[in-house]
């Protein structure tokens, strides 16, 4: 069985303070560590178990900073009309804007061809992922606007992904810099509950 990542948080605690980072450290996030952040996203529920997930991971803030180019080239050249108001549009077509927030790593997890779901269960993953992480004071981000350049037959041929592949969840990984600000969340808004004492 593989070894559970320690932790001095729990897990409410993870699943009530976690917030998207979008400011990075230059301190380098580990193999090791990125090791653990998959063993825990592959602990996720999947459909039938099918687990149909593969992850890609990309290290280095050249590499990113590249990919957050192209990235950015793909998107202003091919989303429709309505991105135009956007409040991130002109930002994005700033050549200094890096859609990865200077984090040095990045982990895309991949569909597979699954027979149920496979979409939702690699967001399972990613959230398996999101938490783990917050558990081990790191602070990740997941990126959209990343995944439509991901998902290309160029772009994946190109990173050594399978075609049949879908890009499905980006999520930059990295040590936080400076203090994470939490973001009001609403109330649970419940449309029906039908309760019966039976």
């Amino acid at each position: 069985m593989s070894e559970m990542i320690q932790t001095d948080i729990g897990l409410a605690d993870a699943i009530f303070h976690r917030r998207a980072v979008r400011s990075f450290s230059e301190r380098d996030v580990e193999p090791e560590t990125v090791r653990q952040l998959l063993l825990a996203a592959v602990q996720a529920p999947s459909a039938l178990n099918q687990q149909p997930w593969v992850f890609a991971v990309f290290h280095g803030r050249n590499r990113l900073r590249e990919y957050s180019q192209r990235a950015k080239d793909f998107l202003i050249r091919t989303y429709p009309t309505t991105f135009e108001v956007h409040p991130q549009c002109q930002l994005y077509e700033n050549s200094t804007c890096d859609i990865f927030h200077g984090a040095n790593t990045l982990i895309v997890i991949y569909a597979t061809q699954g027979r149920l779901n496979p979409n939702e269960d690699c967001c399972l993953a990613a959230e398996n992922l999101m938490l783990a992480a917050y558990g081990m004071k790191l602070g990740t981000c997941p990126i959209g606007f990343a995944r439509p350049w991901f998902d290309l037959f160029e772009t994946k041929r190109q990173l050594g992904v399978p075609e049949q592949y879908s890009a499905v969840f980006p999520i930059v990984v990295g040590y936080p810099k400076g203090r994470v600000e939490l973001v009001r969340r609403d109330e649970p808004k419940v449309v029906c509950w039908h309760w019966d004492q039976d």
